[in-house]
């Protein structure tokens, strides 16, 4: 088996102590013992020193997030998320992957994502280019939340910016959850660079998208050669520039932090900026660097009924502190929120809130 020494040194260091099973989304979700990092680590380390086999935790591999509460409050200071997409990559290899992750990949290869649905014609029908901006959307947003890509590229043009906008938007970064470093993932990885190195700026709308870029792209020395700017930095561009105007209100804002923007890209401000243009910010508990997980469409492929607890937790901390609207920053946490959203509350994305204030 093809595992690093990082990683095993990352097994071999966890204590298996407790401090990170209050904070796994998942965990709390289940109620599962088996759903935290602490174990997740322990059956790594069974593995490793070979007492068990690779096929007795694969199931458990794809029950994390990969959202990083755990390596946020790890005493070692190490990261756990490290050995879970090792062993990922080592699944395929061995014919070990679960049926549930093969069939998403099916589906990747038939229809280019791993939904296996169609871009809807509403987007399709404004596809533009001719600019040297590009508009990200990402695959999640473009099969999953189309009015919410559509919303944002309606506020880009208030501000006067008319991006390029294709089907070009798979990066790998699903391929990434699904299968790690595999050599698939870095070639929608290099086909994705390919394609946007013609751009001079690229604006990225899911965190996710722009992590991967940002980060594992680095890694395999995958040239990106525009300039990668979060949509909630391009919106406040756009605002201190005065090329988008909005008023100023007395409406309470609750971000909703997703783990990419707060923890792998170390930006909790932006969207608080943003928030604070239009009306109150107003947080609850557990955001910031202690960003809760709200969602993750990939894994509702396979675990539908646990990623609709972990949105109904995540509400319940927004009921707790009487938080009436969530401002959410990734189309994945929009979808789960929205589908779950009790009733007196509503939740909104950052392009919504700024659109109804316009």
């Amino acid at each position: 088996m093809n595992i690093t020494e990082n990683a095993k040194n990352i097994i071999d260091n966890c204590r298996f102590c407790w401090m990170c099973r209050h904070v796994c989304p998942i965990g709390n979700a289940t109620g599962l013992e088996r759903n935290t990092a602490r174990a997740r680590a322990f059956g790594a380390s069974m593995v490793v020193r070979g007492a068990t086999d690779l096929a007795e935790i694969a199931d458990n591999l794809y029950e994390c997030s990969l959202c990083g509460a755990c390596t946020n409050n790890c005493v070692t200071g190490f990261d756990p998320k490290v050995f879970i997409q090792q062993f990922k990559t080592e699944l395929a290899p061995e014919g070990l992957m679960p049926d549930y992750i093969r069939v998403l990949l099916e589906k990747y290869v038939q229809s280019g994502n791993i939904y296996g649905e169609k871009i809807p014609e509403m987007l399709e029908e404004i596809y533009c280019d001719g600019s040297n901006v590009f508009f990200l959307a990402g695959m999640d947003a473009m099969i999953k939340a189309p009015e919410c890509v559509k919303n944002a590229l309606t506020l880009l043009s208030q501000g006067d910016i008319i991006p390029a906008f294709s089907g070009n938007q798979d990066t790998g970064a699903a391929l990434n959850f699904l299968i790690g470093k595999a050599e698939e993932t870095r070639a929608a990885a290099l086909a994705f660079a390919s394609y946007v190195n013609r751009y001079k700026t690229v604006i990225v709308y899911d965190p996710v998208d722009l992590a991967f870029l940002r980060h594992e792209c680095r890694e395999w020395g995958i040239e990106i050669t525009p300039e990668l700017i979060s949509f909630n930095e391009y919106l406040l561009t756009l605002l201190k520039n005065e090329n988008l105007t909005v008023q100023k209100g007395n409406c309470e804002y609750t971000l909703q932090d997703h783990f990419a923007y707060a923890r792998d890209l170390d930006d909790t401000v932006s969207a608080r900026e943003l928030i604070s243009a239009v009306g109150v910010s107003r947080d609850m508990l557990l955001c910031g660097k202690e960003a809760n997980l709200a969602g993750h469409l990939i894994m509702a492929e396979y675990m539908p009924e646990v990623i609709w607890s972990v949105a109904a937790n995540r509400w319940e901390n927004a009921r707790n502190m009487e938080c009436k609207t969530l401002v959410t920053e990734s189309p994945t946490e929009y979808v789960c929120l929205k589908a779950t959203c009790p009733e007196g509350y509503r939740v909104l994305s950052v392009e919504e809130m700024l659109l109804e204030n316009i």
